[in-house]
This record gives C-alpha cells, sequence and structure tokens, in this order.
C-alpha cells in the first residue's frame, strides 16, 4: 500500500504496526489523511477503529478512511455517528483497485465520505418489513446506494444515463421520505443510507 501511495505522488508521513503506535503517529502529524486497518496489534479485534474513533473526537474531522476484510455494518454506522464527514470504509479488496482506491484517499482528503458499495448493498437489503427505507422506490434506491458511495449529483446521472434534474428530484424524495433535511451537508446523503439501522435498533433496544 505504501508503494501505490508513493507512486501516485502520496507522501506517506508514516506507516505502524500497531493502535498505540497509531494513536501516536494521528496526534504527531495531523495527516491530510490517514488510511486504517480495523484490526491491528495486540488483539486483531478492533484497535484501529477505536483509535481511529477517539482521535476523532480530539480531532473533529480529521479524515481517516478505514479498511476491512469484511463488511461490518456497526462499524460502518459509528463512523458516520459525527456527522461531520472526511470519512471512508473500504473492504481491503479495494485496495489492488488501484484507481477506486486512490479516488477513495483523495475524496476522503477533501471532506468527502465514501462507502463500499458491498456496504451499501448489505445496508439497504437488511432492513426491516415497515423500515422508512420501503417508502422509496426503485430508482431512489439505486441514487441513495450512489450517494452512499460519494459520487455527486452529475456523476449519478451519468451512472444511471438520467439527467441532473432527475437525480436532483429523486433526491430530494429521498430526503422527504426518510424525514432528513435536506441541505448542504454531503455527509447527510450517506446517513440517508443508514437512517434504517438507527431506527431499527430503537425499535428492539
Amino acid at each position: 500500500m505504501v508503494r501505490i501511495l508513493g507512486a501516485h505522488g502520496i507522501d506517506v508521513v508514516d506507516a505502524v504496526a500497531s493502535g498505540p503506535l497509531l494513536a501516536d503517529a494521528l496526534t504527531r502529524h495531523r495527516p491530510d489523511v490517514a488510511i486504517v486497518d480495523v484490526r491491528l496489534p495486540p488483539s486483531f479485534t478492533d484497535e484501529g477503529l477505536r483509535v481511529a474513533i477517539e482521535t476523532r473526537r480530539a480531532q473533529p474531522g480529521l479524515p481517516v478512511l478505514i479498511l476491512s476484510q469484511h463488511v461490518e455494518q456497526l462499524y460502518a454506522r459509528e463512523l458516520l455517528a459525527d456527522g461531520s464527514g472526511a470519512i471512508g470504509y473500504l473492504l481491503k479488496d479495494r485496495v489492488m483497485q488501484v484507481g477506486q482506491f486512490l479516488d477513495a484517499v483523495r475524496r476522503v482528503a477533501e471532506g468527502g465520505t465514501v462507502m463500499d458499495p458491498e456496504v451499501i448493498a448489505q445496508l439497504l437489503t437488511s432492513r426491516r418489513r415497515d423500515d422508512p427505507i420501503d417508502r422509496l422506490t426503485e430508482r431512489e434506491r439505486e441514487v441513495l446506494a450512489l450517494m452512499a458511495e460519494g459520487r455527486t449529483n452529475a456523476g449519478i446521472a451519468a451512472r444511471l444515463s438520467v439527467t441532473v434534474k432527475a437525480v436532483n428530484k429523486n433526491i430530494n424524495s429521498i430526503f422527504d421520505k426518510l424525514e432528513l433535511a435536506a441541505n448542504t451537508d454531503d455527509n447527510r446523503r450517506v446517513l440517508a443510507v443508514l437512517r434504517h439501522l438507527d431506527q431499527r435498533d430503537a425499535r428492539t433496544a
């Protein structure tokens, strides 16, 4: 990964192999973006994630791109909980898709939000029958998934071969059906995908 980043003009200021070392590196370097594995020594559970969340509390908006071996819905929701953007969640396999990986790194560094398409697919299919997501049309679900990947309205329009005006209409409808205020906060676009998880947990708590 260090070689991939370096070969494409991205300076790597540090590469560490444990949770404590990661915490120290993030505090010392305050990087433009941190690429963090969920599982780090000593226990190989969720050290990387916990360090990222704790550091973002101390440094609000610190750009962090999380890498995980498998889809973890809880991680996705927890990462987005502060609503400040500059966060990403990718499966490790995406690193070998160099163009996609580098695009995600740059978008997170610029303050955007990037979610792995596989994560979005699982979030959209793991819903209850009475979830607000069920109010969405098939087209609105397609738009919502692409929003959550971090695509712009123009990018969504190009992907779906529709007009930007049609995409705007779908997005406004999504916000209305999920009872989310349509504002200029890009992270609200991704939180729309995760709203049904919060409602599901509240019902089963």
